[in-house]
């Protein structure tokens, strides 16, 4: 989606100190990031550690004295750049990082929101963002805060004063590359993915020295494309024409668009992949590898281990990108090395996180028609009747059969992450009930084109409710409890040794749960729309809470008859924070 006009007021890059009197900034080391889990006191890594099970130790604030969890400030994002603000936050020694809409980054003092300084990123115009101009997050290393940018580049900044240390071009993005997730940090490596999924591009996984920015390795996720190790070719992804016939692979897709989590156990990294180019299935017959898959690869080389693929041949834009997060399962009295995944498609997969190996797969929204089920070996059971048809089939030849498929395109879940809980082995996943007319149409690859082949419109499928707070137990497959939302939920999920669970609503609501039984027990309205991931942390004795907010993102570009649940919000662009104050705490 083309949203140049957006941009035309973009500003040039600027790191602003504005006289205040600065904190410590603190260099983060491998062992702060490996450790992040279970220091409260920081936040340095997206999604509480590298694993990503945003499950925090903090047991100060629960159930019963969330009554008394305040706003201690509202750092407003500033100017006219409002749109969906989706990043999740880190902190560390008094330090605040919290990246914007248009690719922006702010330093903030975590106990009082003031500004320490900003970065503006110098947009050109024409860049191609498919799902709002939105950034998930940064990543803090050393002396160093990273992240990437719509137009497709990776950004090294000092801590203390936001000046570009190093900047490095991930693609062109004159061809649809961008870049909107957070990266990580591996063994002085910086790894990210790629953006662009509807553009034809492909989807590669790679590494950098975090300290120059230089390229380690390469690793295209598309049958036939070969990788690169230290600025030599490596090895080649699969082999060519294996499931993509003729020259369909060179155009495949695959964006690795989310980000990736690490299992230091197993010293793997994993990647989800999304769509393939073009959402026709028709126009490549076989199952096209590896699209809509989750891939653990070796961070040292940039290997693929293994690889699982979720959709093969998709025909619904069900990316399989959605977070890999590891986490030990009790299992007819043995300890399984598992990961959970809760995937575009509708169905929740439990996967051996060593080698692969399919452990399950249950659904986690209603109503699902495009596959009758799941087989043993994990792959799916097509239902072809609704399959969008073939337009070459058509009388006109410009339009296939037309059917409606459940879930929709954006997904039982979409890219805001889920958060697990060792305390209660559940994992809570942000659904939406929704379905769509899907049908197929002619295409060809253009370089900067969206390469589609398909429309479509969303719908509800209930009439009451369109979002859905889960707890899914991974061993079971059940759902142990319901939150229904009238609108779509978009927001990430925390949860915390205080048995609570906390996400946001479009409605404009921060809430929290109880982790055990969902009752809802606070809620909190900032204003605008919250499609953010919240942290908490400790400071001063004191726990903490905080998310961005701000209204945007995929669902109303692209919601069809859902958007009108969300008709209405204002936009805006903020970070909140919330204490329990001493004096409540104790009580």
């Amino acid at each position: 989606m083309r949203l140049r006009d957006q941009f035309l007021t973009a500003v040039g890059a600027t790191a602003l100190c504005v006289g205040l009197t600065l904190p410590a900034f603190a260099e983060v080391t491998e062992q702060d990031i490996l450790n992040d889990a279970n220091t409260p006191g920081d936040v340095v890594t997206y999604g509480l550690g590298p694993q990503a099970q945003r499950f925090s130790p903090l047991k100060t604030l629960n159930r019963d004295n969330i009554k008394g969890l305040v706003p201690a400030y509202s750092f407003s994002f500033g100017g006219e750049k409002q749109r969906g603000q989706e990043s999740q936050a880190l902190v560390k020694d008094g330090v605040l990082y919290v990246t914007g809409s248009y690719s922006r980054m702010y330093a903030i003092d975590s106990r009082t929101g003031d500004k320490l300084w900003e970065y503006n990123a110098r947009l050109p115009e024409g860049i191609l963002p498919c799902c709002d101009v939105v950034n998930r997050g940064a990543a803090l290393y050393k002396d160093k805060v990273y992240f990437g940018t719509l137009d497709a580049k990776l950004v090294a900044l000092d801590q203390k004063t936001g000046k570009v240390v190093w900047r490095k071009d991930i693609d062109d993005f004159k061809a649809g590359y961008s870049y909107t997730a957070a990266p990580i940090i591996v063994k002085g490596k910086i790894i990210t993915g790629v953006s662009g999924g509807e553009f034809g591009v492909i989807g590669r996984v790679e590494a950098r020295d975090a300290e120059t920015g230089e390229v380690v390795w390469k690793r295209p996720v598309i049958e036939g494309h070969v990788g690169e190790l230290n600025g030599k070719p490596s090895t080649m992804t699969g082999k060519v024409n294996e499931t993509w016939p003729g020259d369909t692979w060179k155009f495949g897709g695959g964006a690795t668009w989310l980000g990736g989590t690490y299992d230091p156990e197993s010293n793997l990294v994993y990647f989800g992949t999304g769509n393939p180019g073009p959402w026709n299935s028709a126009l490549r017959p076989g199952d096209n590898k590896w699209t809509a898959s989750r891939l653990a690869i070796n961070p040292d080389n940039g290997e693929i281990v293994w690889g699982f693929q979720t959709t093969p041949h998709d025909g619904w834009d069900f990316d399989g990108v959605n977070e890999f997060v590891p986490f030990d399962m009790q299992k007819d009295g043995k300890t399984v090395k598992a990961g959970g995944t809760a995937d575009r498609n509708g169905f929740f997969y439990v996967l051996d996180r060593t080698n692969g190996k399919f452990i399950s797969a249950t659904p986690f929204v209603n109503k699902i028609n495009w596959a009758k089920g799941i087989d043993q070996n994990g792959r799916p059971i097509y239902d072809e009747a609704f399959r969008p048809g073939d337009p070459a089939k058509s009388e006109d030849g410009k339009k296939g059969k037309s059917v409606f498929a459940v879930p929709s395109f954006l997904g039982g879940k979409n890219w805001m992450p889920v958060a697990y809980s060792p305390d209660t082995k559940l994992f809570y996943v942000p659904s939406n009930e929704w379905g769509m007319d899907i049908w197929n149409e002619p295409v060809s690859y253009k370089k900067g084109a969206a390469y589609l082949g398909a429309g479509f419109t969303i719908k509800p499928v209930f009439e009451d409710h369109i979002g859905s707070l889960k707890a899914i137990d991974p061993a079971s497959g059940k759902t142990v409890w319901e939150y229904k939302n009238k609108a779509p939920l978009w927001a990430g999920v925390l949860t915390t040794a205080g048995n609570l669970v906390f996400t946001g609503t479009p409605e404009g609501f921060l809430k929290a749960f109880d982790a055990k039984t969902g009752e809802e027990v606070w809620k909190f309205q900032v204003g605008t729309g919250v499609v953010a991931s919240p942290i908490t942390w400790e400071q001063d004795g004191e726990q903490w809470v905080g998310v961005a907010a701000g209204w945007g993102g995929a669902v109303p570009l692209w919601g069809g008859e859902v958007a009108k649940s969300t008709a209405g919000i204002n936009q805006g662009g903020s970070f909140w924070a919330f204490k329990l104050p001493k004096t409540v705490a104790a009580r």
